[in-house]
């Protein structure tokens, strides 16, 4: 990375030198220098090798061209040397089929990032002898650290407030800059943030439950929290604001709440054990499912992709899982809503409860309708066939074509 600049993302197998997958959990070193430096590092399925296949490959150039023609090696350094010049030779001299016939060095290009300096850990050493490492800087820029210096954490007593109110209640409001990897750490637990956020000032309020994450008073996210009551009382003597504890809130009762769910491939999410169809064209997206009152709103986090009846009495909502209270509503799209419809046999479709005759000429026929707030326009092929007014308010539940029927 010092010699070539820092990738974006790194795709390995899943070896215990690469992650902690398959093993105890935690964090190994190579991830942990992916995370500091910004890298998205990718795995490949278990039991995939063709995920990484030019990796399999090479070992077969490599084997071809270099150790089935070269006696043992001398020792681990011999050896290393061999490989260098192999590498050196492989890289700018051997014309490659793959590439017309051009060399490797004609068409890499160093990715150089300035605005996110390289950081390795202290206690980082190179295996062996590097060519030319003697010859580089061997001190690399450290980035800014955000988080201030950890003062001494008192013995673990009970904390008690005036009121007599238990320790669980202890809440504190703080700020913190979001490094330029984009991964805010704060007492050992890490927000992912991305680096298009580096440089934000962001608004912490954490307790022993949950930690919220706002930027200009605008909530980006809220995840269970892995600060101690030790931990809360050290961003307390750092300069946090200590918060009043607020009276447990039931989610759903009397105020929209927010889940984040997966629709599945049949255009389905799971909203407390029960099916709700979405719409098949957000199959495999992770989106925020809003419930206020009648109506669940379909978001990306902050644009309105789908308003549809909510299916959900005020008794299931409460006990969704991983229920949030809602931040603010996400804003409708401007561009109208486009749905598909199989025109009958007589020539007639149905969209929101309202029949709209579009003629027997298109029987059978599959148009576009645009739904607007007081017009439907029907289109077949690129040409408008009817634009007639909206008559009714209900929600549209179905957006896609029925198949027919045999």
């Amino acid at each position: 990375m010092r010699r070539h600049g820092i990738p974006e993302e790194l795709l390995t197998d899943n070896g215990k030198q690469f992650t902690a997958r398959f093993g105890r959990g935690g964090e190994v070193l190579f991830d942990r220098i992916c995370r500091e430096n910004g890298i998205t590092h990718r795995l490949t399925r278990p039991y995939s090798p063709t995920t990484t296949g030019k990796v399999e490959r090479f070992h077969q150039t490599l084997r071809r061209e270099l150790l089935d023609e070269h006696g043992p090696f001398d020792g681990i350094e011999h050896a290393q040397q061999v490989l260098d010049a192999f590498v050196a030779d492989y890289n700018t001299h051997r014309p490659h089929q793959g590439l017309d016939m051009a060399r490797p060095a004609d068409r890499f290009r160093p990715r150089l990032n300035e605005g996110l300096p390289l950081r390795l850990p202290a206690d980082l050493r190179a295996a062996g002898a590097l060519p030319n490492l003697e010859a580089e800087p061997e001190t690399v820029a450290e980035p800014v650290l955000v988080a201030p210096v950890p003062v001494p954490v008192e013995p673990a007593t009970p904390v008690m407030s005036a009121n007599g109110m238990d320790p669980v209640d202890l809440a504190v409001e703080f700020t913190r800059v979001v490094p330029a990897s984009g991964n805010l750490t704060v007492c050992g637990q890490q927000f992912w943030l991305g680096t298009h956020r580096a440089g934000l000032t962001l608004t912490l309020r954490a307790d022993a439950g949950t930690v919220e994450l706002l930027a200009a008073g605008v909530r980006i996210k809220k995840v269970p929290s892995r600060l101690t009551i030790q931990h809360l009382r050290q961003l307390i003597a750092e300069g946090g604001t200590r918060l009043q504890p607020a009276a447990p809130a039931r989610p759903g009762a009397g105020g929209a709440v927010e889940v984040e769910r997966t629709v599945n491939a049949s255009g389905v999410v799971s909203l407390g054990g029960r099916p709700c169809p979405v719409g098949s064209p957000f199959a495999g997206r992770r989106l925020t499912v809003r419930l206020e009152g009648a109506v669940l709103h379909l978001s990306d986090g902050s644009t309105l992709l789908r308003s549809l009846p909510n299916p959900l009495t005020d008794d299931e909502t409460a006990r969704l899982r991983d229920a949030r209270p809602a931040g603010p509503a996400p804003r409708p799209v401007t561009e109208p809503v486009r749905v598909q419809r199989r025109v009958s046999s007589r020539g007639w479709i149905a969209v929101a409860g309202q029949r709209i005759g579009v003629g027997i000429g298109h029987a059978a026929a599959t148009v576009t309708v645009e739904a607007a707030d007081a017009t439907f326009r029907i289109t077949c092929a690129g040409q408008v066939v009817a634009e007639v007014a909206r008559t009714t308010t209900k929600p549209i539940a179905r957006f896609k074509v029925r198949k027919p029927q045999r």
